[in-house]
């Protein structure tokens, strides 16, 4: 009791953070109901377990619909070239830093890489727009007064384009702040590891090679395994305020497909069922990662 009456700031603290979850994550599940009924908006709350009960009627709908292959393959595309090529970056980046011996260049690197993470894809999108714009993109400006190219280059507006933009947004954008996890990872690698190493003659690749990158694999595995829950999500703000008409072919992912169908066309039960679908596939690919983890690597969430 004693111990209580001193941690009690703690358990206030931790209690706000319990009723926050209660209030906007699980009282909103029971939401999910309307994925097997045809929902009415003015039935209300009530609506939920009232209206008509339809099963999988709006899961089959979304299978029979056009854009079912064209949102799963946008998905998965872009999950993939993210987890190919945006994941890796932050280790690279972090074990980089690692390596530099001037602490005031190291600690102005790391500031400047964090800075992007704080801007909004509000601020992000209008910097794509000033640089990669038809008509008054400054690329497209240099590259055209210095004559490399006679028409101006459709980044932002070309659909076979998206995927890059997307990739190269998401690198600038996350790459300082996600490295920071893994930075703290090596902060915690014992020093005399280096120093034996570097006495046996070890280079610096062998250095990060042999000792490094074991040292933090448990910390690269658990970050592995909740990327791979996000498998079939994906970024909702870039892919809404990126994304248009002209390249909405390979811009519509699910999440802004979900969100256009609730809240643009009011079809809630079936914006939801799409969102239920997706929930349980990222939900089963987590303990799959976690066990297959645990099973083959040793290290794992829980």
């Amino acid at each position: 009791m004693k111990q209580l009456k001193k941690q009690k700031s703690l358990h206030l603290i931790l209690i706000l953070a319990v009723v926050y979850l209660i209030i906007f994550n699980y009282i909103p599940m029971a939401g999910l109901m309307i994925s097997f009924r045809k929902y009415k908006l003015s039935t209300g709350f009530a609506g939920f377990f009232t209206c008509e009960w339809v099963g999988l009627k709006w899961f089959k709908e979304f299978f029979a619909s056009p854009m079912c292959s064209v949102v799963i393959r946008n998905t998965l595309v872009l999950s993939l070239l993210k987890l190919v090529i945006v994941f890796p970056i932050p280790i690279i980046f972090a074990l980089m830093l690692n390596e530099i011996q001037h602490m005031g260049f190291k600690k102005f690197v790391q500031t400047a890489s964090y800075l992007p993470y704080f801007m909004s894809w509000v601020i992000v999108t209008g910097l794509c727009y000033n640089l990669f714009s038809e008509n008054y993109g400054l690329l497209n400006e240099v590259l055209m007064k210095i004559g490399l190219i006679e028409q101006p280059l459709r980044i932002l507006t070309k659909g076979e384009n998206y995927w890059g933009l997307a990739i190269g947004t998401d690198v600038w954008k996350g790459m300082g702040w996600s490295s920071i996890i893994f930075i703290a990872a090596i902060t915690g690698v014992d020093g005399a590891l280096y120093e034996a190493a570097q006495i046996d003659g070890a280079t610096r690749m062998q250095r990060i090679w042999h000792i490094t990158l074991p040292c933090i694999k448990s910390t690269i595995i658990m970050m592995l395994i909740l990327t791979l829950g996000g498998l079939v999500s994906g970024n909702t703000q870039q892919a809404l305020l990126l994304g248009n008409d002209l390249n909405a072919a390979y811009s519509e992912i699910i999440d802004s497909y979900v969100l256009r169908m609730g809240l643009t066309k009011f079809r809630f039960d079936y914006a939801t069922a799409i969102g239920l679908m997706q929930s349980v596939i990222n939900a089963v690919l987590v303990f799959s990662a976690n066990a297959f983890s645990r099973k083959f690597a040793g290290a794992s969430l829980y």
